[in-house]
């Protein structure tokens, strides 16, 4: 039965839509010392379980993991209620940001700024690729082991073994080999064959699915389950193909918001020249400095596309398939994480992501136009490579350099 009214969990989910800046880690953190520390609304098994199950989902996982929290305290309402709350502010400000930098003849300094920020986007992807391989490397070790409960609490990621989904597996050989395969493999995809990037992912995962399963131990049951089609072109263009895309983004990103952006270059960049590469590496700078959600990037494309409304619609459906999975799959969760196959699947879809996320970066930085990019990526790369300082304010200082730039008379894209 709900335990928290409706008010409380609009209120308190607001917050933090409107001070989670720095993306999953920090949506994570202050979820955590809300339902757990502060109220105790959720134990700290509950909260690590959530974490745990949004893990396995497409789509952006922090969002799905307030979602989660908020129908776990006061059910379906509360689920719609929190996960747009906790949407909705990131929103206005990365649409009101659109607004600024997308402009058909911006001021000099807004110009310069877009410039800075999109040159440190490169940098990002690879911090964020580097950020998620140590859980990812020790799963694929841990997965062929059979040692489900020490995976669990190394990576944070649901991990079971097959005697818990009632199905005969195998310890394949070489493991980490594979994963060092399949994480090429998803890199090459990206920086080359970003249309098909999502059929590469279910690819990888089918495959470690294929050798961990013996023939017929449920391989295909859980194959026809998961989620990856839809790789098809998109219509002829107009609010349709900003749907499209948008479903895209919300339906198909496994492992985090960078995994689509191949993908999304493509469709807003080069198949419906909605804006120009130099425009989308500000639009994925400013789903990085927004609080909320990154996958919150597709409105940015959306507003491209079709203005506002372009916006709001590349945000709804984006978010749609997130809301969908928590209110129908919730009460399931439990079964969800316990079934072998999705965590055999996971094991090879996972360093693929990763891949594609460090592939993403060569795409990226194959729009920067001006040399002056170039040594800003540079610098932004020792700040969040070397020195592992935080994305946000990378991404904040490279825009003041732009501004500077600017105001110097450097050349802008």
């Amino acid at each position: 039965m709900p335990r928290v009214g409706l008010a409380t969990v609009a209120r308190e989910w607001a917050r933090i839509g409107c001070i989670g800046f720095g993306g999953p880690p920090a949506h994570i953190a202050l979820l955590r010392k809300l339902c757990v520390q502060q109220r105790g609304w959720l134990s700290a098994a509950e909260f690590e379980d959530g974490i745990a199950v949004t893990n396995l989902l497409p789509g952006p996982a922090s969002t799905q993991l307030a979602i989660f929290c908020a129908w776990r305290l006061a059910g379906p309402a509360g689920a719609l209620v929190g996960g747009a709350c906790f949407i909705l502010p990131g929103l206005v400000v990365i649409l009101g940001l659109a607004e600024l930098f997308l402009a058909a003849h911006p001021p000099v300094w807004v110009s310069g700024a877009a410039a800075g920020a999109g040159a440190a986007v490169p940098a990002a992807a690879v911090a964020a690729a580097v950020g998620l391989i140590p859980a990812s490397w020790r799963r694929a070790g841990l997965a062929a082991s059979g040692d489900a409960a020490s995976n669990d609490a190394a990576s944070n990621d649901a991990a079971s073994n097959d005697a818990a989904s009632g199905e005969a597996g195998v310890r394949p050989r070489w493991p980490r080999w594979r994963w060092i395969g399949y994480l090429l493999v998803g890199g090459v995809a990206a920086a080359l064959a970003g249309a098909f990037l999502v059929l590469v992912l279910a690819a990888c995962g089918l495959i470690e699915l294929a050798v961990r399963r013996p023939a017929g131990a449920g391989r295909s049951r859980i194959a026809a389950r998961l989620p990856f089609a839809l790789a098809a072109p998109a219509a002829t263009g107009g609010l349709l193909a900003v749907a499209w895309v948008a479903f895209k983004v919300g339906a198909l990103s496994y492992g985090g918001g960078f995994v689509i952006i191949p993908l999304m270059q493509r469709d807003a960049v080069h198949t419906y020249h909605w804006m120009t590469g130099a425009q989308f590496l500000s639009a994925v700078a400013l789903g990085q400095v927004t609080p909320g959600p990154v996958v919150q990037t597709v409105a940015v494309v959306g507003f491209a596309a079709a203005g506002v409304a372009g916006g709001l619609l590349a945000s709804l459906v984006a978010f749609t398939p997130s809301f969908a999975m928590v209110l129908g799959g919730a009460p399931h969760f439990a079964a969800l994480r316990r079934n072998g196959g999705v965590q055999d699947f996971l094991t090879g879809a996972g360093p693929a992501a990763i891949g594609a996320i460090a592939g993403s970066s060569i795409s990226l930085g194959l729009e920067l136009s001006q040399l002056w990019q170039v040594a800003v990526l540079g610098i932004a790369a020792i700040w969040l490579l070397a020195l592992r300082k935080n994305v946000v304010a990378a991404i904040v200082g490279a825009a003041v350099l732009g501004v500077i730039a600017a105001l110097a008379g450097a050349p802008l894209p």
